[in-house]
């Protein structure tokens, strides 16, 4: 029995040290090393877990196992869906056997709700197994009757597609029920609860979750389940624990949403079998979550009773256009400094629009309060809302409507003028789709086939005339 030895493990990177630093030598930050007593070699013992003691007797007579590319056959599935459209758009076009997607948000966002439905759409085709380290089986039986979920009486499914729930924080008791029931796809809920008997220290701790991670890895890569893990998150919004644990995994989603709208954000942030930057739109009711058919409803006004200060952008979320309304109010400043707000739209880029206008355009806004806002909540980064944000801040300065049926797309450069975007078509199509008759975009580019009324522009004075109504256009 190896002797209890004691390591100092940073709770943002994971890096390992004999003793204690004020700054982390792996990621430099300050005092997040926390001591750890490892009583056996971690590495060693999640591999006895996890690897079957014929795999391990089979490594004395291992022979080539490589292949070359014309070897491997793709007659296997490579991906089936987990029941929601927009769950499969995030992942890149559903489940990926023997993948491991881990799932970050908020106490109280929906994340158990989104895997727990999710999960019983999945029985229809699937085995799934739901390891639940956070409630007992009465209160997900209670949670299941709330959603609408029956699998017993008339609407009796086959015993090899039923919902099996597993209440355990024990890894090892996990790994040996994933062993025994060998279901298609398993959801840890969550990672922070379980623990290793074989570590001393506690549930949530760096070294906890970077070995259960990297035991039920090993288990699922060679068996082929599929793994959704639930992960916590911390005050700053990122998934808790070492940085190591977002490596190992195969996807990283976030689940977002603002406690005073119904809508949920699902995010890709990593992916390794489809693009970053997706999203997938749900509505949280009480039966559940439903899945947004058309989710630039819930960012666009009232386009009958438009307001000063209000225009819409073409936002694209991965593979996805988006039509958002920006909301601008200008006003002037009870204080010696002006005050900037930004909701859905990054400070910085503010900041920078508005210095532009007062030196490009000669519009005096640096004596002014200055808020922007995007409907809904919706964060929209992307250079492409800068046109918008622009003219909103135009219209609201000057107390002017715009055409509530005219999309703006450009990046707006501190030069003044207007850059083009990428995905210009795709934008224009979703703006022709909802009714827009109207487009003003970057010069240098022709759209055929779209039947928009294009009106390209250079600068952003250009912009700001063909944006508001001729007769005050000779106000700028």
């Amino acid at each position: 029995m190896p002797k209890p030895r004691t390591l100092y493990i940073c709770n943002d990177c994971g890096t390992e040290s004999h003793q204690w630093l004020g700054k982390c030598p792996g990621c430099g930050t300050y005092g997040s090393l926390e001591e750890q007593i490892i009583a056996n070699p971690p590495t060693s013992t999640a591999t006895r877990v996890a690897t079957p003691r014929a795999s391990r007797s089979a490594k004395k007579n291992a022979v080539r196992q490589s292949q070359t590319f014309s070897e491997i056959t793709s007659d296997r599935q490579v991906r089936f869906s987990s029941g929601y459209g927009e769950f499969d758009r995030v992942l890149g076009g559903g489940l990926v056997p023997g993948s491991l997607v881990l799932i970050g948000g908020d106490p109280g966002i929906g994340k158990s709700t989104l895997l727990l439905q999710s999960a019983n759409q999945l029985t229809q085709q699937h085995r799934v197994l739901y390891v639940s380290a956070e409630e007992s089986a009465q209160q997900i039986k209670l949670r299941a009757t709330r959603l609408g979920m029956n699998n017993d009486g008339n609407n009796r499914q086959k015993p090899e597609e039923r919902l099996y729930v597993f209440p355990e924080t024990d890894l090892e008791l996990v790994l040996q029920e994933i062993a025994s029931l060998r279901p298609q796809v398993a959801v840890i809920d969550s990672i922070q609860r379980l623990f290793f008997a074989a570590l001393n220290s506690a549930p949530g701790s760096v070294a906890q979750v970077r070995e259960c991670t990297s035991a039920l890895m090993q288990l699922a890569k060679r068996e082929g389940i599929t793994l959704l893990i639930v992960g916590h998150v911390t005050k700053e919004g990122a998934i808790a624990g070492p940085r190591v644990l977002e490596h190992l995994v195969d996807t990283v989603l976030y689940f977002e949403g603002d406690r005073y709208a119904s809508h949920r954000l699902l995010r890709s942030v990593k992916n390794r079998f489809g693009a970053t930057h997706e999203i997938g739109i749900f509505d949280m009711r009480e039966q559940g979550l439903w899945e947004v058919s058309n989710p630039s409803e819930l960012f666009l006004g009232n386009l009958e009773e438009p307001s000063p200060g209000t225009a819409t952008v073409v936002a694209c979320e991965g593979t996805r256009p988006l039509l958002v309304e920006i909301q601008a109010l200008v006003s002037p400043t009870s204080y010696s400094s002006p005050r900037r707000s930004t909701t859905g739209v990054e400070y910085s880029r503010l900041l920078q629009i508005l210095a532009v206008l007062e030196k490009r355009v000669g519009i005096p806004l640096s004596k002014l309060d200055a808020y922007i806002a995007s409907a809904g909540g919706l964060g929209v980064a992307e250079p492409a809302a800068d046109l918008g944000v622009a003219v909103a801040l135009v219209a609201s300065f000057r107390d002017r409507l715009v055409d509530p049926r005219t999309v703006l797309i450009g990046e707006v450069g501190l030069g003044g003028q207007i850059r083009p975007v990428s995905q210009m078509e795709l934008r224009l199509k979703e703006a022709e789709k909802l009714g827009f008759k109207r487009a003003i975009v970057p010069n240098g580019s022709s759209y055929a086939g779209i039947n928009l009324e294009i009106i390209s522009v250079g600068k952003v004075v250009d912009a700001m005339i063909a944006a508001l109504p001729p007769q005050r256009a000779s106000e700028h």
